[in-house]
């Protein structure tokens, strides 16, 4: 019998429309697999099974049946949300409670959601030092960060969907680390309102799921839209850049492994691969994003440091403090050169459907002080371009190594499309995927094989550490 917890949003959306599952009975199971596994992957800043199963009741008393009926969603501790704590894992907003949701979780609301809790993110999702969270696939390992919570709570089975955000690349990296598809959008295509911001000119809201099919979900309640008409692209018919990135020399056997199975799996399914090449301003990209970063940063702080000197990490402090001598005329100068460089990508890859290009740099580093290197994200998102995360692949500890789809601004559905056929290939070929006999168990769950869904939540599960 077949445990609701374990299926995707989109596997579990019929059954509770059609009332073969009820919004109580996911919410429970969720629960049950949240007391189970918490206590060691620690994904939770805050969570009251109370609280989730009197809104699931709730939300099955409702006739309205919205597009995200019931679904159990996770959302990062710098989202404000109503009746729960955000902390943003920093102690200046330890007593803090909203009043308020945020914009998206307002969005989410109206579609249905069930708001589940907070997962932990790293301290105002704007510092590579890990948090309590751990890789659910090997505790010893980071998940990744800033959206460390969101990521294992996805790849662990706590929840189906996830929100996340990304400076630098705090939604791809995490996906990749645990093995799970992570939607990062085209720039400010989702309202912001009501997030920690730490660089405007590139934080931007993302997605942690199971499938390309729940991303597309999301991308429906967003109203995600391109700019040029979206079509399914059979792979036999897809053209594909490949992109090594101006970082090359750091990827990892593992990484590099990944891209040339990957161009080979691709081209084994008749899809067109050509190497993507780009001027060589592109080189000086990170180095422009990193002007970028500091001096927003300098801006972003300001209001913590003066207020709570005493209590902001130095990190932070150094920001404000302009240590990194990042002067305005830098950042104009930043911006100008960043600017003029999307507009060369948007050219060049638009003679591809997607770009493949790495994820990270391997797999996901040992210990969980650090949260790895963003090294192979930062590109894109000061691109401001769509990226998916696409796992499949493995490294020499058998963690998971994920590769990027990358496209043009505003091609997020079209993305979306090409990634549904792209994974589905790397994940029956690519040699890893994510707990693959549960996962073909949880397809029999739609022929009406459930568990209990009565069962009650047992005492030990978390609610506020």
């Amino acid at each position: 019998m077949i445990e609701p917890h374990m299926l995707t949003g989109s596997e579990a959306l019929p059954l509770l429309r059609t009332g073969q599952l009820t919004v109580e009975g996911l919410a429970r199971s969720c629960l049950k697999r949240v007391a189970e596994r918490d206590f060691s992957v620690r994904a939770w800043s805050y969570l009251d099974p109370d609280a989730v199963l009197a809104e699931a009741r709730r939300l099955d008393r409702e006739e309205r049946k919205g597009p995200l009926h019931g679904i159990p969603i996770g959302v990062k501790d710098v989202i404000l949300t109503k009746n729960m704590p955000t902390q943003q894992n920093s102690p200046i907003y330890a007593d803090d409670s909203p009043r308020i949701d945020a914009a998206c979780i307002q969005t989410l609301r109206a579609a249905g959601a069930l708001i589940f809790g907070k997962t932990v993110t790293t301290e105002f999702a704007a510092t590579a030092s890990g948090g309590p969270t751990r890789n659910p696939h090997d505790l010893a390992r980071t998940p990744g960060g800033s959206s460390s919570g969101s990521g294992a709570a996805v790849a662990d089975f706590h929840v189906p969907i996830t929100l996340a955000t990304q400076t630098g690349g705090s939604t791809i990296r995490p996906a990749s680390y645990n093995g799970i598809s992570a939607l990062k959008p085209t720039w400010n295509a989702i309202n912001r309102e009501g997030l920690k911001i730490f660089v405007p000119s590139t934080d931007t809201l993302g997605f942690c799921a199971r499938s390309i099919q729940d991303l597309e979900l999301l991308a429906d309640v967003f109203q995600l839209e391109d700019c040029v008409p979206t079509k399914r692209i059979e792979l036999s018919d897809a053209r594909v850049g490949l992109y090594q990135g101006p970082a090359w020399d750091r990827a990892e056997d593992a990484t590099r492994a990944a891209m040339n199975l990957g161009a080979a799996l691709l081209r084994d399914a008749g899809a067109h691969v050509d190497e993507l090449t780009l001027p060589s301003a592109f080189d000086d990209v990170l180095t422009q994003f990193g002007i970028i970063l500091a001096g927003e940063a300098r801006t972003s702080f300001l209001h913590e440091a003066l207020m709570h000197p005493d209590i902001l990490r130095d990190e932070f402090m150094a920001f404000v403090d302009d240590r990194n001598t990042v002067s305005r005329r830098d950042l104009v100068d930043a911006y100008d050169k960043v600017a003029s460089l999307r507009r060369i990508f948007d050219e060049r890859a638009g003679a591809f459907d997607a770009v493949l290009t790495p994820s990270v740099p391997g797999e996901a580093p040992p210990g969980i002080d650090r949260t790895g290197d963003p090294v192979f994200n930062s590109m894109w998102t000061v691109l401001h371009t769509p990226v998916v995360n696409i796992p499949g692949f493995s490294g020499p500890n058998g963690l998971p190594v994920g590769l990027s789809l990358v496209s043009p601004r505003y091609t997020d559905r079209q993305l979306l499309a090409i990634s549904a056929e792209v994974t589905d290939l790397f994940v029956a070929k690519g040699g890893w995927r994510l707990d693959a006999d549960k996962r073909r168990e949880s397809a029999a769950a739609q022929r009406g094989a459930l568990v209990d869904q009565s069962m009650p939540v047992r005492d030990s599960c978390v609610r506020r550490y």
